[in-house]
């Protein structure tokens, strides 16, 4: 990928009868078109922005969001439903860029390789640190040098090559080209080699690549994009599908982050017409199964004994089909036994769960542990649902600092805040509630006992119960974010009385 391409590439210098493909390279190094296989990406990525991952401002009651209220439904502060009273942010090329990056990306990340990486400036250094920290290289060896391309042909005069190293030069032209030639002499055979330049030139780039480098950027960069390149050197055609994971985590018990996530899940199911696995990881106390209103003989739990035998075949032996789109790994939800489980048990099973759909939603209990800590944290998505009330506040700001420290590049967690509007309960204020977390709500609830109670009784998803609902509204919504994707509308059923037309 060379930064800062334009997105027309006849606009940055290409004819039409180019040619892109990559000659043999020389020993020293492999070759970026034998071992990637990667296209040329002319998509160029600014700043990171958050405002592309928080969601639309959104509050239940307007303007009166601090006032004292009858209820939720009350005429004159209405709750109205989540896309018509959410206004959609102005258009953001580099927020979309960005989003559309993180995207891309998943918890599979590097894999356990050595990494060396050699910058001249300090931004370079600054972004190439922010990139280790990232959970998607939290199983490779990096190791930072400074001095750029010279230090790195000094340093392997007396000691062998990593899998990965990346250096930076200013050179540019014959000079650079020289330099990487003295870099291919000490470099060991495979080793791949990631050049940050300072010369946006199409020329140079086909000449990197004929001479073997395996990708040229140039700055600014952001650690995502760094990210993205050295995740693409070792994308694996062969490789399990991964599926995009998503955490939802409650600030405290009883707040309904059980039944907002089993209906997250429905709703990517059923609106967004994608293939979810929902997983209830509650062991004891797991509600799944009941909202679902099955009771299947296996679950997770079996496979969090047996995590060496998992495979595709024995997976979708363990899991329940809900629907045509939703299958379940429920909780065996019984104290029979004391679940202690290692969390290397817990990583191994949900990786390969992730490989089973293109969504798979987690159903966090309200613990910690460290398995608890390493799944919420390698989670391409985190939904944290509160109540506005104190002691939810405070476990939510707990939770958002953890998230922020661990997930550097990632977008902040989706806020949903649940149960708003509870006759005769003082509340803290929406805007305040956001204001203290640094956050904007993704979704706002109301408090429907009506709604949440038959559905819950009944073992149905609240859209079963009532579809036009403005709960259902919002869940939806939510799964649009999620998603990424424009909902699916559902096909009209024919009646009786057209069948009959057409057969005339």
């Amino acid at each position: 990928m060379i930064g800062n391409l334009r997105d027309d590439p006849f606009e940055a210098g290409f004819e039409a009868d180019d040619e892109f493909t990559t000659p043999p390279a020389p020993s020293g190094w492999s070759s970026p078109a034998a071992d990637a296989g990667l296209g040329f990406d002319a998509g160029a990525l600014g700043p990171a922005d958050e405002t592309a991952f928080a969601g639309p401002a959104y509050d239940p009651f307007g303007e009166h969001a601090g006032a004292e209220r009858q209820g939720p439904f009350d005429d004159q502060y209405s709750y109205e439903p989540l896309g018509a009273a959410a206004t959609p942010p102005a258009p953001n090329p580099v927020g979309d860029l960005q989003a559309d990056l993180e995207g891309a990306l998943n918890s599979a990340g590097v894999p356990r390789i050595a990494i060396h990486i050699f910058c001249e400036k300090p931004e370079t250094a600054a972004v190439a640190e922010a990139a280790v920290r990232d959970r998607r290289l939290s199983r490779a060896a990096v190791t930072s040098h400074t001095g750029g391309l010279i230090e790195a042909v000094s340093l392997y005069q007396n000691q062998p090559t990593p899998s990965l190293v990346i250096v930076e030069s200013g050179e540019r032209g014959a000079a650079l080209l020289s330099a990487l030639d003295r870099l291919a002499e000490v470099c060991d055979p495979g080793t791949k080699v990631l050049v940050i330049g300072e010369t946006n030139d199409i020329s140079l780039y086909r000449e990197l690549m004929r001479q073997g480098v395996s990708e040229y950027l140039v700055p600014p960069l952001q650690p995502l994009q760094l990210i993205n390149t050295i995740a693409g050197l070792y994308a694996d055609p062969s490789a399990p599908f991964t599926g995009r994971s998503v955490a939802v985590v409650g600030a405290k018990g009883g707040v309904g982050s059980s039944t907002l996530a089993h209906n997250l899940a429905h709703a990517l199911s059923e609106r967004m017409q994608a293939n979810t696995v929902l997983v209830d990881l509650d062991l004891p106390f797991g509600t799944a199964g009941l909202d679902f209103n099955q009771d299947p003989l296996q679950g997770v739990a079996n496979a969090l004994s047996q995590p060496d035998r998992l495979d595709p075949v024995l997976l979708e032996r363990m899991m329940v089909r809900c629907s045509e789109k939703l299958s379940l790994f429920a909780a065996p939800a019984t104290l029979d036994d004391d679940y202690d489980i290692s969390p290397d048990a817990f990583e191994e099973v949900v990786g390969k769960i992730c490989g089973t759909a293109p969504f798979v939603v987690f159903d966090l209990p309200h613990l910690w542990s460290s398995w608890m800590r390493r799944t919420l944290l390698a989670a391409d998505d985190v939904v944290l649902v509160a109540t506005p009330e104190l002691a939810s506040l405070r476990n939510a700001k707990n939770l958002v600092d953890l998230i922020r420290q661990g997930r550097p590049n990632d977008g902040p967690p989706k806020l949903v805040l649940n149960q708003v509007g509870v006759q005769g309960r003082p509340e803290i204020p929406v805007k305040d509630f956001g204001e203290a977390l640094g956050l904007t709500p993704a979704l706002c609830l109301p408090f429907d006992a009506k709604l949440f109670g038959q559905a819950a009784n009944n073992g149905q998803m609240l859209e079963q119960v009532n579809a036009k609902s403005r709960v259902v509204d919002g869940i939806n919504h939510l799964a649009q974010l999620i998603g990424r994707r424009e909902p699916i509308e559902p096909k009209a059923k024919a009646s009786i009385l057209s069948a009959l037309f057409k057969r005339s």
